[in-house]
């Protein structure tokens, strides 16, 4: 988001390397001064998915099998809070939009819900393979995850079950799911380079309806991430695709035409997330750095280098801070 005051903002962009160091780094928009603090995370063998509050005050760590909380605005390599129930590397997390909870899914095949305010996992779901995507719709009752065996399963949180399952692809891993700002769209990634994207329909119960829209074959390699455009992008709506091909491609909702492919990296590219108003994009590859493209030219305007492995995932955090009480 670029706002007036341009003297006063910043953007903190956080990625890690499977190496275990964190690099913030931080950007004053338009005046192209950038400079990044280095911290070692001790506590983590591994960083699968970043994810912050909120409420811009905590960054989340996924690894293996461990979830770290770490203060933002703190330079202590300690977490505030450890999350310990999984077994196996923890491939995905996320909050709640007031912050009140945080979910999570596994390759130990468990989706879990975890209450910030009080120790301990409160809920768990079975998915009976490798859990390798969750996402909470905005509707706040419905979790949606996707698995190594190419399953999807929606948890239905007020009946504490799952309430659908579907299949794209027998035995090809669903690789990456995201849900439209409005609950308007869902679209799954695969390992087959296909995106399948379902309209989401209010049923007349609780449970949201998946009703087929398209199948877009995105890329010859692995999708690793994808990532519809938030909502102060409207309306303009994207939807992005980061391969294994090393390309991330800009894909328009309407019609899912291509707009760009943003070519720079030289290695996978694993993670990718929008600025809060769509105007730019943050990219982790393998080959150890992270970027940041404008999607109105899809060229990349800022290369940070500092890793000295695989970047594998990343975060932003974008506008204005928190209001402190």
């Amino acid at each position: 988001m670029i706002p007036t005051n341009v003297d006063t903002f910043n953007s903190f962009c956080f990625s890690f390397s499977n190496y275990c160091r964190c690099r913030v780094w931080c950007r004053v928009w338009c005046q192209c001064l950038c400079r990044y603090y280095s911290l070692k995370i001790k506590y983590l063998k591994q960083v699968n998915r970043l994810e912050i509050t909120p409420d811009k005050r905590f960054l989340a760590a996924a690894g293996n099998p461990h979830i770290r909380l770490f203060d933002v605005n703190s330079n202590s390599p300690q977490p505030v809070m450890s999350y310990d129930s999984h077994t196996n590397n923890v491939m995905a997390v996320g909050f709640q939009c007031d912050g009140n909870w945080m979910y999570s899914g596994s390759e130990d095949g468990t989706v879990k819900i975890w209450d910030l305010r009080a120790p301990g996992c409160q809920r768990e779901y079975e998915s009976r393979a490798a859990v390798n995507t969750v996402v909470l719709h905005p509707n706040q009752t419905e979790l949606i995850s996707g698995d190594q065996n190419g399953n999807i399963r929606v948890w239905d949180l007020t009946a504490n079950s799952c309430s659908c399952e579907l299949v794209p692809e027998v035995d090809t891993a669903v690789r990456s799911l995201t849900v439209m700002w409005d609950g308007s769209l869902v679209v799954a990634a695969n390992n087959n380079g296909t995106c399948y994207v379902w309209r989401l329909l209010r049923g007349t119960q609780t449970m949201t309806n998946f009703e087929p829209l398209h199948k877009l074959q995105a890329h010859d390699g692995y999708i690793l991430k994808c990532l519809l455009s938030p909502e102060f992008c409207e309306p303009h709506r994207y939807l992005a695709t980061a391969s294994s091909d090393h390309t991330v491609k800009i894909w328009n909702v309407d019609g899912f035409t291509l707009e760009k492919t943003l070519i720079g990296h030289q290695r996978w590219v694993w993670d990718c997330v929008f600025s809060v108003d769509g105007a730019y994009l943050i990219t982790a590859s393998s080959d150890s750095t992270a970027r940041l493209w404008s999607m109105s030219t899809g060229e990349d305007i800022k290369v940070y280098q500092g890793h000295h492995k695989a970047t594998i995932c990343c975060a932003l955090h974008d506008g204005a801070e928190p209001a402190t009480s």
